[in-house]
């Protein structure tokens, strides 16, 4: 189903289905999974032919506009006909949203973006996108808070746990 608003959203494995406006003027976009892929099982990669159920997630998205969106994917539960696949049955997930993801991976990577390319701070970052300040982190520096290789070194800010004054070292 490739329709304009799908193109505008360029979100790939999804398609639009349909939006609507909410009484506080934000819109809500109705998902549908768009690519084949999505119901090859992440255990045994087999296609899956019988469907199980549905469920509806709220993954989150880039911010568009001054109300933003609000996005409900409708995606379907697999039964997997492989019989000796430990899974028996999985929902659909894209590359851009994984099973269990909460967040695009565009969101999380421009959350990155911000801090390493254009000079943000963390916090000013995750206010930006309306992350919290370990989402922020996270994408910016791999490792648990305050355990970054490069924090503190010269030239580089020192951020996480144990890097203020009066904080306690996580070694």
């Amino acid at each position: 189903m490739l329709n304009d608003t799908t193109l505008l959203l360029d979100l790939d494995g999804v398609s639009v289905a349909r939006v609507e406006r909410l009484a506080d003027g934000r819109r809500r976009v109705h998902l549908v999974t768009a690519d084949e892929r999505a119901r090859a099982c992440p255990a045994c990669g087999v296609f899956a032919t019988r469907v199980k159920g549905s469920a509806v997630t709220r993954p989150r998205d880039l911010p568009y506009g001054e109300s933003g969106l609000e996005f409900r994917w409708h995606k379907r539960r697999w039964w997997c006909r492989e019989a000796d696949c430990p899974r028996q049955s999985f929902t659909e997930q894209i590359p851009q949203i994984p099973a269990g993801a909460r967040l695009t991976a565009r969101l999380r990577g421009a959350a990155g973006r911000r801090i390493r390319d254009a000079g943000s701070t963390v916090i000013q970052a995750a206010r930006d996108l309306h992350l919290s300040w370990p989402t922020a982190m996270g994408r910016y520096c791999p490792q648990p808070p305050g355990r970054c290789p490069w924090a503190g070194q010269a030239g580089q800010p020192k951020t996480g746990i144990g890097s203020g004054p009066g904080s306690r070292s996580l070694a």
